[in-house]
C-alpha cells in the first residue's frame, strides 16, 4: 500500500524540488528501479554487465528534451557496439507510459525507454533538468552529469559549428578509455524537474458507495466479477479494498483498463481508458484507506458471469473435441484445435463468439478458417478472444462468408493459475437474419520473409497492401510473437495523403487486442494503400526473449516470429442481396 501511494506523482499536488544533496561524480547511486514500456518493474542489472550506461531523463512536453533526443538515438547507434547501454527514463508528472513509447518511436529511438513512476531514479542520480544525461562505468559509478552537448538551448538551436565541443561523445571516449573524464559536468539548458509527491485525499474525499463503486463495476466489471477472465473479482467493496494498493498503482500507471493504442492517431469505439477525474477520483478514495462510505447507497453487487452467449442463442455450437490440460505454472506453448465440423458449402455468418468453459485460464484465443488441402499459411483470421472484449458481431447486411471446403481452426494461449486446469473451447455462430449486401473482408498485410539479428533492440519489419475497391473501414488486428515490439498502419492515398490510423507502441503477446472504428468512420477510396511497419526487440533486455543470440525468422512456434496486421473492411458499393436460410446459412434461392 505504501509503495502504490508513493506513486501517485500523476495528480499530485507537487511538492517543492528534493533539496538532498546531488549524487556527487566518483559515487556509486543507490539502487533504483524504473518502468519499462511492458509495464515491468526493472534495473540497471537487467541489462547485463556492460562497458558503460547512459541514461537521459526526458518528459514528453519538454521542448528542449524532444530536440535532443533524435540526436541521443543517433549517438547510441554509433556506440551500441561498443557495448555501451542507452535508457531514456521519462519523468514527466503526468506522462502516459503508451504516449513515451509512442514518442520514442517517432524520433527513432530503439533503445528502451521507461517511467520513473515511483521517483527513485530521481532521488538516486538526482538530475535536475530534462535532458540532463548521466553516465556510468561498468561498476555503476557516476562519471559525467550534464548535456549533449550546447547547441540545444531553451530558447531553440544554436548554427552548426566547430567550436561546440560534443561533451557527451568526448565524456564516453574517456569513460571507455578507462581515463578520468575531461569534463566531467556541464551545465544543461533545459525544463526543470518536478519530483513526484504523495497525493492528497483532500477533506471529502469519494467512497464507494458514492460514487467509487460505479466507476470500477464501469470500466473493470466486464473482467473482473465472479466466474469472468481476471484473477480476481472487484464487484463489492470488500473485494475492491482488499486490492486498493493495486488499484491504486494499475490506474496511476494506466495499465488499466487496458489499452495499447496511443491516442495520437484514430478514434475507436472499443477503446477504453478513464477520464482524468475518473482515475483522480480512484486515487484519491485510495489514498483516503479506500473509504465504504453509507452502504444502503452503494451499487448492488453484479452477478457472476452468465453462461450463456452474448450473441444470442448460436445457430451452430462447435465445441473442441477434448478438454484441454494446462499445467499449474510454466509458460504453455500455443495450443492448436481444429474444430470437428466441415463446411461442405459457402456458409455466411453475420456473428461469431469464442467461449472458453474456464474463462481465467485462456488470456486469448484467435480464430481462423482453412480450406482444406492449402496450405495452413493460407489460413484466414476471423475473429478473437481477449479478456473484457467483445465477440463478432457484423453490422446488419454484413457477413463472413467460410468458403466450400474449410474448416475451423483456433490457436489458444492459456496461462497458468498456480493450481491444474481444464478447459473445453467452444465458437458459437449466428446466421444472418437479413440480406446479404456486403462481404466482410480483410487485407492480411504480413511479412513472411526476414530474419532478425541477435541481439538487436528495435529490428524492422514492413508490408504493404493496396485496395482496389472503394472501401470501408471496420477494424484492425496486430499479431506478432515474443519480441513484438511495436507497429503501426500508415495509409497512404492517391492524392499523396498520408495517415497513421493506428500506433501500438509498446505492444503485448498477452493482450492480443482489436481496434474497431467507429461506423462508416474509416473511407479508403480505390488505389490506397496500407504499410505496417514493425519493430523486433530480439536483445537481452526482452524480459520474454527465448534467445538473443539467435537469429529469428518466420514460424509458426512461439520462439519463432510473424508480422502479420490485419484490416477488416467491406466494399462500399458492394450490393449482394444474398438470401441466407437461417438454418445453415447457406444462400437460399428466391
Amino acid at each position: 500500500m505504501i509503495r502504490a501511494l508513493a506513486t501517485l506523482g500523476l495528480l499530485a499536488s507537487f511538492a517543492a524540488a528534493d533539496e538532498s544533496q546531488p549524487l556527487a561524480l566518483g559515487s556509486r547511486p543507490a539502487r533504483f528501479t524504473f518502468t519499462d514500456t511492458r509495464w515491468l518493474e526493472r534495473e540497471l542489472s537487467d541489462f547485463g554487465p556492460r562497458a558503460a550506461y547512459v541514461i537521459v531523463f526526458t518528459t514528453l512536453d519538454c521542448p528542449v528534451a524532444n530536440r535532443v533526443m533524435p540526436r541521443v538515438a543517433e549517438l547510441e547507434r554509433a556506440y551500441r557496439a561498443r557495448d555501451v547501454q542507452f535508457l531514456g527514463l521519462n519523468v514527466g508528472a503526468d506522462d502516459a507510459l503508451v504516449e513515451v513509447a509512442a514518442r520514442a518511436i517517432a524520433q527513432q529511438v530503439e533503445f528502451p525507454v521507461a517511467r520513473d513512476f515511483s521517483g527513485e531514479a530521481l532521488r538516486a542520480l538526482t538530475p535536475e533538468r530534462t535532458p540532463e544525461i548521466v553516465v556510468l562505468d561498468r561498476e555503476h559509478v557516476l562519471r559525467y552529469r550534464g548535456r549533449l552537448d550546447a547547441s540545444e538551448r531553451v530558447a531553440g538551436t544554436a548554427p552548426d559549428s566547430a567550436t561546440i565541443r560534443e561533451d557527451l561523445r568526448e565524456a564516453l571516449e574517456d569513460v571507455l578509455a578507462g581515463r578520468a573524464v575531461r569534463v566531467p559536468r556541464t551545465v544543461v539548458d533545459g525544463c526543470r524537474i518536478t519530483p513526484p509527491a504523495a497525493l492528497e485525499p483532500g477533506p471529502t474525499p469519494p467512497t464507494w458507495a458514492d460514487g467509487v463503486g460505479a466507476l470500477v463495476g464501469q470500466h473493470c466489471g466486464d473482467c473482473h466479477v465472479a466466474g469472468g477472465s481476471a484473477p480476481f473479482a472487484l464487484g463489492t467493496f470488500a473485494e475492491a479494498k482488499k486490492h486498493a494498493a493495486m488499484i491504486a498503482e494499475v490506474v496511476e500507471q494506466r495499465r488499466m483498463p487496458p489499452w495499447f493504442a496511443s491516442r495520437e492517431h484514430g478514434s475507436f469505439q472499443n477503446a477504453r481508458g478513464l477520464a482524468d477525474d475518473e482515475r483522480r477520483a480512484l486515487l484519491r478514495w485510495v489514498a483516503a484507506g479506500a473509504p465504504e462510505g453509507d452502504p444502503a447507497r452503494a451499487p448492488a453487487p453484479p452477478p457472476p458471469r452468465a453462461t450463456g452467449w452474448r450473441i444470442g442463442e448460436p445457430d451452430l455450437v462447435l465445441a473442441a473435441p477434448r478438454e484441454e490440460e494446462i499445467p499449474a505454472t510454466g509458460r504453455v506453448p500455443y495450443r492448436y484445435v481444429i474444430l470437428p465440423h466441415v463446411f461442405l458449402r459457402e456458409t455466411w455468418v453475420a456473428a461469431v463468439e469464442i467461449a472458453p468453459s474456464n474463462p481465467q485460464v485462456v488470456h486469448h484465443a484467435n480464430l481462423g478458417f482453412w480450406k482444406i488441402g492449402s496450405d495452413w499459411s493460407d489460413s484466414s483470421f476471423v475473429t478473437g478472444h481477449v479478456p473484457g472484449g467483445d465477440p463478432m458481431v457484423l453490422a446488419p447486411g454484413v457477413a463472413l462468408s467460410i468458403p466450400a471446403g474449410s474448416v475451423l481452426g483456433l490457436q489458444i494461449h492459456y496461462v497458468p493459475t498456480g493450481s491444474p486446469e481444464k478447459d473445453r473451447i467452444a465458437v458459437g455462430l449466428r446466421f444472418p437474419r437479413e440480406r446479404v449486401e456486403q462481404r466482410l473482408r480483410h487485407h492480411q498485410i504480413r511479412n513472411t520473409r526476414f530474419e532478425i539479428p541477435p541481439g538487436a533492440p528495435a529490428h524492422p519489419v514492413r508490408a504493404s497492401r493496396r485496395f482496389d475497391v472503394d472501401a470501408v473501414g471496420i477494424g484492425m488486428f496486430v499479431h506478432m510473437h515474443l519480441r513484438g515490439r511495436d507497429m503501426d498502419f500508415v495509409a497512404g492515398y492517391p492524392d499523396g495523403r498520408e495517415e497513421t490510423l493506428l500506433l501500438v507502441p509498446n505492444y503485448s503477446f498477452d493482450w492480443q487486442t482489436s481496434y474497431v472504428w467507429h461506423p462508416g468512420a474509416q473511407v479508403f477510396p480505390a488505389g490506397t494503400t496500407v504499410t505496417c511497419r514493425a519493430h523486433f526487440d530480439n536483445s537481452r533486455f526482452n524480459p520474454f526473449n527465448p534467445d538473443p543470440a539467435r537469429a529469428v525468422r518466420f514460424g509458426q512456434e512461439t520462439e519463432d516470429e510473424m508480422m502479420y496486421g490485419f484490416l477488416f473492411y467491406v466494399a462500399r458499393d458492394e450490393r449482394l442481396g444474398l438470401a441466407i436460410d437461417p438454418r445453415d446459412g447457406r444462400v437460399r434461392p428466391d
